[in-house]
């Protein structure tokens, strides 16, 4: 019997079709998996589509923020290390995850629970500075929207041309958006080419605006990268070979929005420090909530040292890291 024939409750149902009716029949798909229990099997038979059509709607449906996972209580392991890295270190929170089946895990797994923490976190008329980088940007997944008000997003480093995903002013612009708040870039280059140029920029370009909003920060929220050659912060050429050499030999283990620090948390001696347009580390210590979420067995020395630079009172990492942060402070 055609299906035309057949009642209407026995008809498989056919997925809109048509541009501007793509999002309806992506939200139906994962309505139908999340909200009602199917399968994808039964979402394939019920909608007359194949299966990996069925996986790519759901799968879409997540990375355009249309379905957002929330697991709540508590992994009773990550709470031990959450109150042990409180009492040893002091801080006011931390965020302990479960540690990651793969290494490549854990920058998305982090990012997943700042994007969580922020989102409990923010209220009406707090002013947010935020930093940069791979672990943040995936904060953005779970950053969930709400009805708050004059709330403000002030980028704490300057841009950089070559990093269209993990810009600082394209990462502010989107956390901005999300929550609905009015956004400060920083309009300058992150590495300028001498102190001179970059007091030109803070004295002749409107920038003291930024310094003079950041002043009022209730919240920052940033990342720390490592000496690697791989890192963030040597990826996009701003800080030459010789530059980097230059700093190991000083002794440098990370950095936080290009500053340069070492275990101890005291910035490095050398020109590169001078040169960057972010927001003072000094600054920075100031603000009532300063948060780092960075993790993995490379960042240890990385995360001890930057910890000490701003004086830290939020942490949110991975288990294994926490460990280690725990192992090399005493």
């Amino acid at each position: 019997m055609p299906d035309n024939d057949l009642p209407r409750k026995s008809r498989p149902l056919t997925p809109e079709r048509g541009a501007g009716r793509i999002a309806r029949n992506r939200m139906r798909i994962a309505w139908m998996y999340y909200v009602e229990g199917l399968t994808q099997h039964e979402i394939a038979h019920r909608l007359g589509i194949g299966r990996v059509t069925v996986v790519r709607n759901i799968n879409e449906a997540i990375r355009q923020r249309e379905v957002k996972i929330w697991i709540e209580g508590d992994v009773s392991e990550c709470f031990v290390l959450e109150g042990e890295l409180k009492k040893a270190f002091g801080f006011k929170d931390a965020v302990v995850v479960p540690e990651p089946s793969t290494a490549d895990s854990i920058r998305k797994s982090i990012g997943v629970a700042a994007g969580m923490f922020l989102s409990d976190t923010l209220e009406d008329d707090m002013t947010v500075g935020v930093g940069w980088g791979a672990t943040l940007y995936e904060s953005l997944a779970t950053l969930a929207p709400r009805a708050l008000e004059n709330v403000q997003v002030i980028s704490l480093l300057g841009g950089i041309v070559q990093a269209l995903k993990f810009n600082p002013a394209e990462f502010a612009w989107q956390f901005a958006r999300i929550m609905g708040a009015d956004c400060y870039l920083f309009q300058a280059p992150a590495v300028v080419d001498s102190p001179e140029t970059r007091e030109a920029l803070i004295e002749r370009c409107g920038l003291h605006d930024i310094f003079r909003r950041a002043e009022r920060l209730d919240l920052a929220i940033l990342s720390v990268g490592t000496m690697a050659p791989s890192s963030t912060a040597f990826r996009f050429n701003l800080i030459s070979d010789e530059e980097r050499a230059e700093l190991l030999k000083l002794g440098a283990v990370g950095d936080m929005l290009y500053n340069f620090y070492d275990r101890e948390g005291r910035l490095v001696d050398h020109p590169v420090n001078r040169r960057i347009m972010s927001l003072p580390i000094a600054q920075l210590r100031s603000v009532p909530t300063r948060v780092i979420a960075s993790g993995g067995n490379d960042k240890v020395d990385s995360l001890l040292g930057a910890i000490k630079l701003v004086d830290c009172n939020v942490l949110i990492t991975n288990e294994a890291t926490a460990r280690e942060l725990l192992l090399g402070r005493t």
